[in-house]
């Protein structure tokens, strides 16, 4: 499984990354894209939206399920990826660079650094996986 430094992660398997503007751009992690299967529909919330901190952001669905997206943090969103609507295989095939989902505007910076890091999170997933 994918998981890469430096940035943030949920125990719901979503990612998050703080860019260089503060604001924050999330989507789901490699373990959730697996384990959803072929991603064939991303519905993305709309820009201007506010959402709080475990809040569902979005909803992806597969060939064998639909899942919620929950917002990381609290904020507003900025920006949504338009690609992953019209090519959702993308959360598949990049879900850390072009299959992000939301780039957010954070009310409560801090909650940032309680997010788990690369290396808590591979334990989080040892524990899921039993």
């Amino acid at each position: 499984m994918n998981v890469p430094e430096g940035i943030k992660y949920t125990k719901e398997h979503e990612w998050c990354r703080k860019e260089e503007d503060g604001t924050v751009t999330m989507g789901i992690t490699d373990y959730a894209q697996d384990s959803l299967g072929d991603v064939v529909y991303v519905e993305l919330p709309a820009v201007g939206e506010e959402y709080e901190s475990g809040s569902e952001l979005a909803e992806v669905e597969s060939t064998k399920a639909t899942a919620p997206v929950y917002s990381p943090v609290t904020g507003k969103v900025v920006a949504v990826n338009e690609l992953v609507e019209q090519r959702p295989e993308r959360v598949n095939e990049s879900p850390f660079d072009e299959g992000w989902l939301v780039r957010m505007e954070m009310a409560v910076p801090s909650q940032y650094s309680k997010l788990l890091t690369a290396e808590s999170y591979r334990v989080h997933l040892e524990s899921e996986e039993g």
